[in-house]
């Protein structure tokens, strides 16, 4: 029996229109990062910069925003090299902004937005800058099919004060589709290379992210009929992936479940949590294995 869903599931999903999917980009302003680092941060964040969770952090932030993006690569734009060498992260040397007034960053920033634009490459940009100069850029892009988000500090939750207090990021954040906000002392922490293991939760926070994932995964199975349990058995042992049907159903589970959408790293947990729960033997197998006669041969 092949599985099969009906259109009821897709309805369901239809009703959290405020996630939106997709593939994403993040073209960073290095120190743009920096200074939003220094917001409200206690401590001194230092000049180097850990790039290492930069992709964990900002897939839990657009999730947080209700964005269920899948980042792909993060282009960081910087006027000093760091020797760092990052999967998915390309560095841009600009010039300093003293030197040129950011005029290099505003041609290498957006000659690479105008190229995502029109190679249609992904469908979401989440930009990390507060320079005004890029106001037309974003509209273009925008113009041309693709939403752009701009990161942004608490500050941005009250736009009224914004507007008085620096109008010309207001102008910019007003712009983005939405304001995707992290918090400047986890963002410090980060960058600085202090975050915990995981996502940039406490240890303990993962550990009832787990728990919660496993009891969602484990009631969804005892649901599911013995021959579409074997279908995903037979599925999960020849290939590393996730069947599409079932990825989304488990998905949709813990969106109800956390009131958010997962970021990557957590949508990962979820797999490996599905794989584990899949391959322990069924409590009948194991009733009858215990049940079996000693093997009497001489």
């Amino acid at each position: 029996m092949k599985r099969d869903f009906s259109s009821q599931d897709n309805r369901t999903e239809r009703r959290f229109g405020e996630h939106r999917g997709g593939t994403c980009m993040a073209l960073i302003d290095g120190r743009f990062l920096m200074w939003l680092a220094q917001q409200g941060a206690t401590g001194a964040t230092g000049d180097s910069v850990n790039r290492q969770g930069l992709l964990n952090l900002l897939s839990l932030a657009l999730s947080q925003s209700g964005l269920d993006v899948d980042v792909r690569r993060i282009y960081w734009y910087s006027d000093r090299p760091d020797g760092l060498v990052i999967d998915d992260q390309i560095v841009r040397l600009v010039q300093t902004h003293d030197t040129d007034g950011g005029a290099s960053l505003i041609r290498s920033l957006g000659h690479d937005l105008k190229q995502l634009v029109q190679h249609h490459a992904c469908d979401h940009v989440l930009m990390a800058s507060d320079d005004e100069r890029f106001l037309s850029l974003i509209d273009e892009a925008q113009l041309g099919g693709i939403s752009v988000h701009i990161l942004a500090d608490e500050s941005a939750r009250n736009m009224p004060q914004m507007v008085r207090t620096d109008p010309g990021w207001a102008r910019l954040l007003a712009q983005a589709d939405r304001r995707v906000v992290v918090n400047s002392q986890v963002l410090a922490d980060m960058l600085q290379g202090k975050l915990p293991v995981g996502m940039g939760l406490a240890v303990e926070d993962v550990e009832e992210l787990r728990q919660s994932m496993h009891e969602v995964i484990t009631a969804w199975w005892t649901d599911e009929p013995e021959d579409l349990r074997e279908d995903l058995r037979d599925a999960l042992q020849v290939s590393r992936g996730i069947p599409q049907e079932v990825d989304r159903q488990l998905l949709l589970r813990m969106r109800q479940r956390l009131t958010r959408a997962l970021s990557l790293p957590e949508k990962k947990m979820l797999r490996e949590t599905l794989r584990t729960v899949v391959a322990a033997p069924s409590p009948q197998a194991s009733s009858a294995l215990a049940g079996l006669p000693p093997d009497t041969d001489d």
